[in-house]
């Protein structure tokens, strides 16, 4: 399990694609088919780094940048439709799941996303997850995006608890730079090949102590 910050929060604020879901790989497929329609490169390294952006302001980065005239909402429809098709692969991130069930009951809960409502909606309803989140704070509910801390602050007033006494799940550097600005801790959680880093330790690990 994810350690956390020693304090008593009252609640909790999770991210939710990398955070709560394993998404980034399916999500970073739908990117590349999305985006080849158009002759449109997204590196991988540069997919992760910008982890926290929107849909709709990722796409406008890239036309700048590459000289493109893609249109943001029918390429991001396009992307979402290709992830809703990946969506019988997705899992959870089991460490931060172990928190949202230890939780759930216990403090309120929210959700703070640059993604769509439909897309986090989807994700959650495919985890069984959707019902335990008090506040879904998603893209079209605010105009900053992270590394600004409108966000989370929007779902902390939504939830009735200041921003002080609150704890975020983050992935991303954006995100963590957002929770940091709005004066809440946070936790990060590590992106997928560190997961994967960790749990092949762990079994050698087990292997090795099984030997013993």
């Amino acid at each position: 399990m994810l350690p956390l910050p020693s304090g008593e929060f009252r609640a909790y604020l999770f991210d939710c694609d990398g955070t709560i879901a394993d998404s980034m790989p399916l999500h970073y497929v739908a990117w590349q088919q999305a985006l080849a329609e158009w002759e449109c490169d997204f590196p991988e390294d540069l997919f992760y780094a910008w982890g926290g952006r929107t849909v709709v302001d990722i796409i406008a980065t890239l036309n700048e940048r590459q000289g493109l005239a893609m249109p943001p909402e029918v390429v991001a429809r396009r992307r979402e439709d290709l992830y809703r098709g990946l969506l019988p692969r997705l899992t959870a991130v089991p460490e931060v799941r172990q928190h949202i069930d230890r939780a759930h009951r216990r403090l309120p809960l929210a959700v703070v996303s640059g993604s769509t409502t439909e897309s986090v909606t989807a994700s959650l309803e495919r985890l069984d997850l959707l019902e335990k989140f008090d506040v879904l704070v998603c893209a079209e509910d605010y105009t900053m995006a992270k590394p600004d801390p409108e966000g989370f602050l929007l779902a902390a007033r939504l939830l009735g608890v200041p921003p002080e006494s609150c704890l975020v799940f983050e992935d991303t550097e954006l995100g963590i730079q957002a929770a940091t600005a709005a004066g809440m801790a946070s936790v990060r959680v590590p992106q997928p090949w560190q997961r994967q880093t960790a749990v092949g330790r762990q079994d050698r690990l087990g292997e090795a102590s099984a030997a013993l």
